[in-house]
């Protein structure tokens, strides 16, 4: 028997099942959730892979959070804030973080000698402009520390390199919210009152257009997946994206050799097929054709404005449907499902790529550390 081949017993003892575990691309890294454990497996700068475990829930779900179409807001909701805190998790570990923060030093050091240079002073070798080393914090005994003298403390004074970082903490924070305001601002903007501000456009030049409810959510939807599409494809282009593109694929390949009883290794894993029927991508795409769907039901003749804003209001029982679809095609695999699935499959040609065994590995890591000995993920 070749080496990674599963024999009669492996398959006995690990038959074919659907799983509830799934996964997200970080940086260097892969994210694993179980329903018990989440995992993730991060390369360090070192290229050793990093593993860091914690509880999926923080406690039991409320009644609420179970019924069919409501609890898909609160999955999605929950899933857009963890898969965050995972993504800025990965970046710290593989040292994205450092590799910003030493360009930032070296621009800032070369602004400085070059102002230096415009005014014919030097940089004082004392007092750097940037500082590259953490300096210890320094101690000051407020009192004499003596032996049983419990009234003996000791004062911790920070440092100005404490301080500054302090303040840079605090304006990352600041930014980082800015940035995902201004983000939902341009995806609302995006995605909403353009195509509707396109399509009302266009109708006020042609009569049979403003009148048909149908007509107007199909094309507006088109244009939002048209939209998607290009965006996606353009991101795919740059470097750092295209590479967690293929993490993306190691996670595919990994759930799927988990879900076929093999056992896991590079091998088995390597062979798998890298486009998943829950994958994220395929959320994406279900939920703008649900909501062409909804769409048909809201009159075409309202103001832009307001067509929008309904649009937007929209989206709540959007995603709730769109989960329910999402979670329907990952339990069964049919002739229906498939067609279900076959729009986030055709977009998942360009999101998720083929990975080299070093991702492949991190998935693998990832996974053997959420898979529960209950069998509780199993659908």
């Amino acid at each position: 028997m070749k080496e990674g081949r599963p024999s009669k017993e492996d398959r006995e003892a690990c038959p074919i099942k659907k799983t509830s575990i799934g996964g997200q691309a970080l940086m260097e890294g892969i994210m694993m959730r179980g329903p018990q454990t989440t995992a993730l497996a991060v390369r360090n700068t070192q290229g050793e892979i990093v593993i860091e475990k914690f509880p999926s829930s923080t406690g039991k779900k409320s009644a609420v959070r179970k019924i069919p179409i409501i609890r898909g807001v609160f999955n999605f909701a929950d899933s857009m804030i963890f898969g965050y805190k995972c993504l800025m998790r990965s970046a710290e570990i593989s040292g994205l973080e450092e590799a910003e923060e030493e360009l930032r030093k070296e621009k800032e050091l070369k602004k400085a000698k070059k102002q230096a240079e415009r005014t014919d002073a030097s940089v004082p070798e004392e007092e750097p402009v940037t500082q590259e080393t953490d300096a210890p914090v320094k101690e000051e005994p407020t009192e004499k520390e003596e032996p049983g003298n419990p009234a003996a403390e000791t004062k911790v004074t920070p440092t100005k390199e404490s301080t500054e970082k302090k303040k840079q903490s605090v304006m990352m924070t600041v930014i980082m919210c800015v940035a995902v305001v201004i983000a939902l601002a341009v995806v609302v903007g995006l995605f909403v009152f353009l195509p509707t501000w396109i399509y009302d456009a266009i109708a006020r030049h042609v009569d049979w257009m403003a009148g048909n409810r149908y007509l107007k959510s199909v094309f507006t939807g088109i244009l939002k997946i048209l939209l998607l599409v290009g965006y996606m494809a353009a991101i795919s282009l740059m470097k750092d994206i295209r590479r967690t593109f293929r993490y993306h694929g190691a996670e595919h390949k990994t759930i799927f050799c988990y879900e076929k009883g093999l056992p896991l290794t590079v091998e088995n894993v390597r062979a798998q097929r890298r486009f998943h029927p829950r994958c994220g991508t395929s959320f994406l795409i279900l939920m703008l054709l649900v909501g062409i769907l909804l769409g048909f039901f809201i009159p075409p003749t309202l103001p832009t404005v307001l067509y929008a804003l309904i649009r937007i209001l929209l989206v709540f029982p959007i995603v709730g449907l769109g989960y329910e679809l999402i979670k329907f095609c990952g339990r069964h695999d049919n002739w229906l499902t498939r067609i279900i699935s076959a729009p986030g499959v055709a977009l998942q040609h360009i999101t998720v790529f083929e990975p080299d065994d070093s991702m492949i590995e991190c998935a693998i890591a990832a996974i053997k550390e959420v898979i529960p000995k209950d069998g509780s993920d199993k659908w």
